[in-house]
């Protein structure tokens, strides 16, 4: 008997042994699983692999409303052998008759383990979904049933990856879409002079344009600014943690690059700013948990990372006064903590590039680091502005 309206997904003819997964839990499937119930409301993502290595994987969003009815939410969704991947059936109303026979033996619990080669993710997936919305679900997969696979692939992107082609991407994979985020020009068009400078040097213009650029044309769509952006690094961060997609993956750097070098608008917009290094916060907490790493956060692959947070550190000092940005500066102050307590980070200036190394036999010589060229910013390593007038 099904003693309360929970939500459940059928999944059927999963073949046993295959990688299934929703949201931040993965399992191995067994001959007698057909879904899972007790699905809390909110947005949730269900991926499947046909083999448990890195091998490809296709996934779906969905959404479980908060307002309960006399049936229980149920979505359906079919294994189909010749694509390796679930479809959307036409009729799962269908399904709702035999729902209570495969209640208690053939549907697992949320967030249940299911035998000893589950993989328990434990995290606020809720917390990592805030922003989420249908608008930018439909546009990120361009899919009207949010789907998404390993290979879908931002038209910018195909170049930037290496060994994908788009012969490997196949024309039955839609591209996923982006919001335009072009890092390497941060004016509008026709700026010169002084302002293409000032635009280069903080990227508030073109952090407002894209907010403006994604705001919904209809008033009755009520929208946070720049909800949009905070939404894509959600949905791309979790594309790259469930179903190992680098497109999504250089799309989320984008934005994260975008947000980190404003100046002018982190004044403007503190609590905006403070919630996205909340955002940020959680999603490196679950870092470790795509494979492969996000960024290889211990070793050179957190360069670019870091070195963005160096810029924002600074500029969250220079834009607020001594009694100012209290938001901002305790969640760069936790965010900075979390990073020095896990991988040793320190973001501030101290550090030094050259100097003299004692040998065990008392011969002193001078030493320079290498890596740490890319981090200095001061004296001949400093950024150079040059001032044009407008006869330029």
């Amino acid at each position: 008997m099904v003693t309360a309206l929970t939500a459940a997904i059928l999944l059927l003819d999963l073949p046993p042994g295959i990688l299934c997964g929703i949201d931040l839990l993965s399992f191995t499937t067994s001959a007698q699983f057909r879904g899972i119930k007790n699905i809390p409301p909110g947005w949730h993502f269900v991926f499947t692999s046909e083999t448990l290595s890195l091998s490809p994987r296709d996934g779906f969003w969905f959404h479980v409303p908060t307002a309960t009815t006399n049936s229980i939410p149920l979505i359906v969704r079919k294994w189909d052998t010749s694509t390796g991947s679930l479809l959307h059936c036409s009729d799962p109303e269908g399904f709702r008759v035999g729902l209570p026979t495969l209640w208690e033996k053939n549907l697992s619990p949320y967030r249940k383990s299911v035998g000893k080669e589950t993989k328990a993710e434990m995290g606020d997936w809720a917390g990592l979904t805030e922003h989420v919305s249908p608008r930018l679900l439909g546009h990120l997969t361009q899919s009207e049933d949010w789907k998404i696979s390993s290979a879908s692939c931002a038209k910018e992107d195909r170049d930037d990856i290496p060994g994908l082609t788009a012969e490997d991407v196949g024309e039955e994979e839609r591209e996923l879409g982006t919001l335009g985020i072009d890092l390497r020009r941060m004016w509008r068009q026709g700026a010169v002079g002084r302002e293409r400078t000032e635009a280069a040097l903080d990227s508030s213009w073109a952090l407002s344009d894209i907010v403006e650029r994604w705001h919904p044309q209809d008033r009755k769509e009520e929208e946070e600014w720049g909800n949009m952006v905070l939404g894509q690094i959600e949905a791309c961060f979790l594309m790259v943690l469930t179903v190992v997609n680098y497109s999504c993956l250089e799309e989320w750097k984008r934005c994260v690059g975008l947000v980190l070098t404003c100046k002018r608008t982190v004044r403007e917009r503190e609590e905006w700013f403070g919630t996205f290094l909340v955002l940020l916060r959680r999603q490196l907490e679950r870092s470790e948990d795509v494979e492969g790493g996000l960024f290889d956060l211990n070793e050179e692959g957190g360069t670019y990372l870091k070195r963005l947070l160096k810029g924002f550190k600074r500029t969250v000092a220079q834009v607020f006064g001594e009694a100012e940005g209290e938001n901002v500066r305790d969640e760069m102050e936790a965010l900075e903590a979390f990073l020095k307590g896990e991988y040793g980070w320190e973001l501030g200036e101290e550090f030094v590039r050259r100097g003299m190394l004692e040998l065990e036999d008392g011969e002193q010589v001078e030493m320079e680091m290498e890596e740490m060229e890319g981090e200095d910013e001061r004296g001949e390593y400093a950024p150079i502005v040059v001032h044009l007038d407008n006869s330029g």
